[in-house]
């Protein structure tokens, strides 16, 4: 900026005076309006510099200062300070942090010059070097001369002292220097006294910017000790307490608040080690190892809080950091490598039978289905009576279709288990017998073990949990004419079969792809850590989606302060506190020892459940404790346990206390999920939206190195809810999402099986490996049945392109099974669209790739204490053998030259909204990282974005704004990346579906519930008809029939589409909340940081001013205000021979092009 410096010359004359009035004027005028765009220009051409250079000219030059010009050039130097990132080193390279300090103290009887000398020391201090180098030179020690307590004189140029102060107290050595010197006690006085006396609320700024001191000064471990033991938590308790009736002072309440969490005293969880209860041996040498995620400092270093950042799969709140991108076009380019010998994939060809088919067993096949088809026509379409014989045939590794012992070979020390099978059709098929009548089967296969062994270790009846222990109540409702008994036996089973089939009995059905009896037969396979042997109520009993969609909770005012303030008062009156351990998973005996009266009981040893420790807090409130993922000491979201012996009507309070997610949907209107036994045996049984006063923050808990194995510096949230409960005596679940577990997926492919059209539908279901818990892993095939016998049909059938699909790597994410769901009923389901699909693709499916990780309750990882979905691009046969098989069947389609057009690995969201999908794209990655591009170089095929296009116009829940097609480096083992780079597959994708609710659309605001989520699976199936159709030539039958199909499936979308309004789509962005949601304790966005505030403060000191100039002794010609300079101008007359610049168009030359600035 040429002549910069020149701009304010040294006031030799009564014009050169006038000038910089005038220039002063024109800048004040020009900053004051509009964005903050022309402050940010200016400071680009140097205006800082020249700000600066001016106040030394006008503090040295003439003594006393002249305040008519001093006072117009703080407050810009103020203005634009505060938006200058490196106006603290400005100053410092500019000498002026003395001469502003020296400008202070000769003004500490004068406020009016004092107030605008205090707002630029508060500017300079935002740099903590600057700020540093002011507290060795004594800042603080003047500014606690200008703030006195309780006062109505001056009460402006004490709050510019405070603000000043706090910007200080940001620098750890200036916390430092104020704890030694007693200055923190100075500031609890202070915040008393003016607490006390400012009962009409007027200085509301005042006592909360004394908040902030404390608040920053807080954040070193010495300023906690000292503010502790000043007794600092009992102060700001009791004055918060006093604040709550007021809205007004909602300011001064979230800021207290913030400062009494992050003081609360830190505490290990209250269980003797942070690793999972549950241990697995490993295969071989390996050994599960704890996953440290450590920060980059200690917990106990001077309150810098950690850097917390989330490792999802495409689980990723936070936007994708620029840095985290692939640039290198090298690794971002198809490569076909081989992680195995070739000649490995061989073993695969035994699951693509499809490609190998034949007439003759076509015409076999057909016969046989066809006697099937005539057996079953008189039965339900739903088999819910039905259960296979008790008189079941033995076979190797409780493998179910198509799976032989010769091709997996039998598991070791697994060649007695049982299977329910009738019979054994052929080698690699085998259907459930139906022949016999329904109820005996039925009430054979209960009275014996479902799944007969000889293995005495696993001889137990699985049983369902007790029923409400109202005894009354059951008989009225069930056996109004018998005697049944209904009390649990000590082992917490039903004591008679009796009151088991009567319960069966009024099973109706109503659960369409569900029967209790499939269930409980696949349930007795499943192998589990625990040897679990109970079953969950609502997995046996089945779950129908409730007739109306739930909105998303509305958070109430204040919510979060106060389960803040409740969870401090445990340390105030900590005689209010029970603390008794009503539920430990790492101790059996205290759930079988008698609970204490008026307490709830827990249970979580089933299928998929996850309650570590329940230790009640008073009598209607409980910290839970989830457990860690198995052979892990971290990955804690998932929770699914029972809860029973209730009251009604009662809010009971639930704190789930170790949560690690920075951030969750919770705080944006998400519920967790609740079954009651009751409603479901009333005709009601559905799991459903449910809780109040739901919020999400950080808490006092943290992981030491000992109890983490390793691990320092992990702090944990807290989820808390109420609920109340809708029966007496009932028993309920709670879980995190709708709960699927492994056998209600297995028992689900049963009844698909049973149900499908064996004429028109093609199925096979295989075992692609065995989990390192024991458990298949079932794959599936499904396409159409060729049209006939003949030749060109049966090629046709061969040719099929594949689309390969999988769900539920990570266990948690329950939402990808009711996707999967969705997807597969539409596949086998009679719909003409269904139907054309089927002859346009051959479906490989794997629905659940992590079983052993649902099973035993699993967040994220496998038994191996691994996150799969990083294990892609190295899986270990022994470790992972789901991923080294799911890759080694995709391998091997690569090598015969099928490799799937679309490959979807489906996935849930826990902090973002709607369903989207995550892609590949080296344009769009090297675009988003700033990399220049050459095209003539680099091709890309853009049809990897056609399916989200598809998708964002037939699915109701699908926003396109909300896909990403960036590849990531922390990305590049997960499922997506490895098939789109070594496999070749253009339409690879993760599709995440959201935990919670939609932006935008027919379900904006509601929360997407399980009929919701089958919807998208078939949504998705609808997208992959017209991508094949937009994509690969078709027969002109095909092209015939699709386009009548569709057309009529676009009316019926566009008639809903039309109910409700989509005319603009939110970002991913989350909305503002009513109340500030604090995530981390010295970290959230204060209102002293946002530029307004010391602009209103400006403002408003200014507008004093000009009304009642002669409170402060100030004449009006010392005010400088924009009214009076004006005034000035107009009467002045510019001296010719004046050095400085006349004013009018070009008055702001010196700042080159400034006529063309932004405005």
């Amino acid at each position: 900026m040429n002549g910069q410096y020149h701009v304010f010359p040294s006031p030799q004359s009564s014009c050169d005076k006038d000038v910089i009035l005038n220039i002063l004027s024109v800048l004040t005028d020009l900053l004051s309006l509009g964005t903050g765009r022309r402050i940010h220009y200016v400071i680009s051409k140097g205006g800082s510099e020249a700000l600066l250079q001016a106040l030394l000219t006008a503090a040295t030059r003439t003594e006393p200062p002249d305040h008519s010009t001093l006072l117009p050039l703080l407050r810009l130097l103020a203005r634009v300070g505060q938006r200058d990132r490196k106006f603290g080193l400005k100053v410092q390279k500019a000498e002026a942090t003395d001469i502003i300090l020296s400008l202070t103290r000769k003004n500490l009887g004068h406020h009016l010059p004092l107030t605008h000398c205090l707002w630029v020391l508060r500017v300079c201090a935002s740099n903590v070097t600057t700020g540093t180098m002011l507290g060795i030179n004594g800042a603080m020690e003047l500014l606690f001369k200008v703030i006195t307590p309780y006062s109505k004189r001056h009460v402006r140029t004490v709050r510019a002292a405070i603000g000043a102060l706090a910007a200080l107290l940001k620098s750890k050595s200036n916390s430092r220097r104020a704890v030694n010197r007693g200055y923190l006690g100075e500031l609890l006085r202070l915040y008393q006294d003016w607490h006390r006396n400012d009962v009409s609320n007027n200085y509301i700024y005042i006592r909360r910017g004394l908040l902030l001191c404390l608040k920053y000064i807080t954040n070193i471990q010495l300023g906690r000790e000292t503010f502790l033991g000043s007794q600092g938590m009992e102060i700001l308790f009791t004055s918060v307490q006093d604040c709550l009736s007021c809205k007004n002072l909602d300011p001064v309440i979230a800021t207290a608040t913030q400062i009494l969490r992050k003081c609360y005293p830190k505490e290990n969880l209250p269980v003797m080690t942070v690793r999972s209860s549950y241990s697995f041996p490993l295969p071989g040498n390996a050994k599960a190892e704890p996953s440290c995620e450590e920060s980059e400092g200690d917990h106990e270093s001077d309150g810098e809080e950690e850097a917390e950042k989330d490792l999802d799969n495409e689980d990723e709140q936070s936007k994708e950091e620029d840095y985290d991108l692939e640039t290198d076009v090298n690794k971002l380019k198809s490569r076909a490598v081989l992680d195995r010998p070739e000649e490995e994939l061989g073993q695969y060809e035994s699951m693509c039978p499809e490609l190998s088919l034949n007439f003759q067993e076509l015409e076999l096949e057909s016969k046989e289905e066809k006697s099937l088809e005539d057996r079953t026509e008189s039965l339900p379409s739903t088999p819910s009576h039905f259960i296979p014989s008790a008189t079941s045939v033995k076979h190797p590794n409780c493998r179910w279709r198509n799976q032989s012992v010769t091709e997996m070979g039998p598991d070791p020390g697994e060649q007695d288990f049982k299977v329910p099978l009738q019979s054994w059709r052929k080698k690699e098929e085998c259907r459930w017998d139906q022949s016999n009548e329904k109820r005996d089967i039925a009430e054979a296969a209960w009275d014996t073990n479902f799944c007969e062994e000889e293995d005495p270790a696993r001889s137990f009846l699985f049983a369902l949990r007790p029923l409400p222990k109202d005894g009354a109540w059951y008989k009225k409702m069930f056996c109004p004419h018998c005697e049944a008994s209904t009390s649990p036996c000590p082992g917490g089973r039903l004591e008679s079969s009796d009151t088991a089939r009567n319960l069966l009995e009024k099973h109706q059905g109503v659960v369409l792809f569900h029967s209790p009896y499939f269930y409980a037969a696949r349930a007795q396979c499943v192998k589990s850590i625990s040897g679990y042997r109970d079953l969950a109520f609502p997995d046996f009993w089945g779950h129908q989606p409730p007739p109306y969609s739930k909105p998303t909770l509305e958070r109430k005012h204040g919510v979060q302060r106060d389960k803040v303030l409740d969870d401090v008062r445990r340390l105030i009156q900590p005689d209010d506190v029970i603390g008794r351990t009503v539920y430990d998973l790492d101790e059996p005996s205290s759930c079988s020892r008698p609970a204490a009266p008026d307490c709830l009981k827990f249970f979580s040893k089933f299928e998929s459940g996850n309650l570590r420790k329940a230790i009640q807090v008073r009598e209607f409130e409980y910290d839970l404790i989830m457990n860690a993922d198995v052979n892990s000491n971290q990955h804690h979201q998932w929770f699914y346990f029972e809860v029973r012996d209730m009251k009604l009507a009662v809010p009971y309070r639930f704190n789930v206390i170790n949560c690690e997610k920075f951030n969750s949907q919770f705080n944006y209107g998400m519920q967790l999920v609740m079954y009651s036994v009751k409603e479901a045996l009333q005709g009601r049984p559905r799991w459903i939206r449910a809780g109040h006063d739901i919020c999400y923050y950080k808490n006092h808990y943290h992981c030491n190195a000992t109890a983490g194995g390793g691990m320092r510096g992990k702090f944990y949230y807290t989820l808390t809810f109420s609920i109340k409960f809708p029966h007496k005596d009932d028993v309920c679940y709670l879980a995190y999402h709708y709960p699927y577990t492994y056998s209600t997926m297995m028992s689900h492919l049963d009844i698909l099986e049973q149900n499908r059209n064996p004429k028109k539908v093609y199925w096979r279901q295989q075992t692609l490996c065995q989990t390192l818990g024991g458990n298949p892993c079932p794959l599936l095939t499904v396409t159409a049945m060729p049209e006939s016998k003949n030749r060109d049909d049966l090629q046709q059938f061969c040719n099929r392109p594949y689309v390969f699909l999988t769900a539920r790597v990570h266990p948690g994410e329950s939402n990808a099974s009711w996707v999967m769901k969705g997807t597969l009923e539409f596949l086998v389901s009679s719909d003409p669209i269904a139907d054309l699909l089927r002859k346009c693709f051959i479906f490989k499916i794997v629905p659940m790739l992590n079983p052993d990780g649902v099973i035993n309750g699993n967040h994220r990882c496998s038994l191996s204490g691994d996150d799969l979905n990083r294990q892609w691009l190295t899986p270990d046969f022994q470790l992972h053998p789901t991923i080294y098989h799911a890759k080694g069947l995709l391998y091997y389609l690569r090598s015969i030259g099928r490799a799937p057009l679309v490959f979807c690995d489906y996935h849930g969201h826990s902090q973002k909204k709607n369903v989207f999908l995550y892609g590949c794209s080296i344009k769009e990655t090297l675009w988003q990282a700033g990399c220049m591009v050459d095209t003539a170089v680099i091709t890309e095929d853009v049809g990897y974005r056609t399916l989200p296009k598809i998708l964002d116009k037939v699915a109701p829940a699908f926003v396109m704004n909300s896909c990403s097609f960036l590849v990531e480096k922390s990305r590049e083992s997960t499922a997506r990346v490895v098939v789109w780079k070594e496999m070749g597959v253009l339409r690879s994708y993760t599709m995440e579906s959201t935990y919670c609710s939609c932006s935008h659309g027919l379900y904006k605001g509601l929360q997407l519930g399980t009929q919701e989520l089958e919807e998208m699976g078939s949504k998705f199936c609808l997208g992959l008809l017209i991508l094949h159709l937009k994509s690969l030539p078709c027969s002109k039958e095909v092209m015939a029939q699709a386009a009548l199909l569709l057309d009529l499936e676009e009316e019926i979308t566009d008639r809903a589409q039309r109910r409700c309004s989509n005319s603009s789509l939110e970002s991913d962005d989350e909305p503002p909340c009513a109340e500030e949601i604090d995530y981390n304790t010295d970290s959230s966005v204060d209102g002293e940081e946002d530029f307004s505030e010391l602009d209103q403060e400006i403002q408003e000191c200014l507008s004093w001013v000009e009304g009642k100039t002669e409170d402060e002794g100030v004449t009006t010609e010392q005010t400088c205000s924009s009214r009076a300079l004006r005034r000035l101008y107009i009467s002045s007359q510019p001296v010719p021979n004046s050095t400085t610049l006349p004013l009018g168009s070009t008055a702001l030359g010196l700042y080159n092009g400034f006529e063309s600035s932004p405005v």
